[in-house]
């Protein structure tokens, strides 16, 4: 069914093959998934390729993971928006990832608010675990920034609103290319782990006003943060050419 893949990003491009199947009509809602095992076997990659293809379209809303069951095909209502807003921001104009800088200093303020008033104990101690191993992985940008965008999605998820969640799944591909440069940003993720715990003690206290503004103060340390890792590069491209 599937094709062997050989690409440096093996992941991505188990992930395309399984869009395509499900925007196909060869996959449809409800219809369940092999087992991670034999997807490995057909893909002719390793279960840790599969597991982050699987979680990428976990964060699309394509397909949902239930433990002890496995994982299906969605039938969500909101999948078409998930899609739409996917294609928008990763196919379209180059200036897109500026744009969502500018989306998330509109949004995020305000749902980190909503959550404050909303999040149940569940996603405070996802939101929690998120730190933990962002603490623990200061030399790992992988794990940190896998980390750094479970606490969003975390914040995301505890506001309450289903659109939100998919807007927020509808970029990650986008945030997660933003976070790998800003991690090498001198002590870049030291202060946006300052930042993730003064919104987290805002969120612990259930202060919406004190929330909105840890976000803020977040959205403005990663604009900066994003600011030198573009400058760095430009500079880096110039001395290889020069």
């Amino acid at each position: 069914m599937y094709q062997m893949v050989r690409t440096a990003r093996l992941y991505e491009q188990i992930v395309m093959q399984i869009e395509e199947s499900i925007s196909g009509g060869r996959l449809k809602p409800g219809d369940q998934l092999p087992a991670e095992r034999e997807l490995a076997q057909q893909f002719g990659v390793s279960r840790t390729a599969v597991r982050e293809a699987m979680k990428t379209l976990c964060e699309k809303g394509l397909v949902e993971a239930y433990s002890g069951r496995g994982t299906f095909v969605t039938a969500d209502k909101s999948q078409s928006v998930r899609q739409s807003l996917h294609w928008l921001v990763n196919n379209a104009d180059p200036q897109n990832a500026h744009y969502v800088t500018e989306l998330r200093e509109i949004l995020e303020p305000e749902f980190t608010a909503l959550a404050a008033a909303r999040i149940e104990e569940q996603q405070l101690a996802m939101m929690r675990e998120a730190i933990d191993v962002m603490d623990r992985s200061m030399q790992d940008p992988d794990a940190y920034i896998e980390a750094d965008l479970d606490f969003h999605l975390a914040l995301a998820e505890a506001a309450g609103n289903p659109l939100i969640l998919s807007l927020l799944d509808s970029i990650v591909a986008v945030l997660r290319e933003e976070r790998l440069g800003v991690f090498f940003v001198p002590e870049g993720p030291t202060r946006g782990q300052i930042h993730h715990r003064l919104i987290l003690k805002a969120i612990e206290r259930r202060n919406p006003a004190k929330a909105r503004t840890a976000m803020i103060a977040h959205m403005q340390q990663i604009r900066e943060d994003t600011v030198k890792a573009k400058t760095a590069q430009t500079r880096s491209r110039k001395m290889r050419t020069s």
